[in-house]
């Protein structure tokens, strides 16, 4: 559960298909259609914040850390 909020919107329950949750899951597709449009260079933060932030409302420190666990480099909320 969210530290900051004891509620859970609908976005950030986990599906029982896989346990992403529909933010984890918008932020993997996004970063993988960049990836395709980049191929062989790395896409930066910034560019994928910004696509993101079309397709959903996230703050900035919450992508930051849904990135970071997706990517292996924080610590899991669950």
């Amino acid at each position: 559960m969210d530290d900051d909020h004891p509620y859970l919107s609908p976005d950030q329950l986990p599906d029982v298909r896989d346990g992403l949750t529909r933010e984890q899951r918008v932020i993997l597709y996004t970063l993988h259609q960049a990836q395709k449009e980049r191929p062989g260079r790395s896409v930066p933060t910034l560019m994928l914040y910004g696509r993101v932030c079309e397709k959903i409302a996230i703050p900035k420190d919450r992508f930051q850390r849904l990135l970071a666990e997706l990517v292996g480099r924080g610590q899991p909320t669950r």
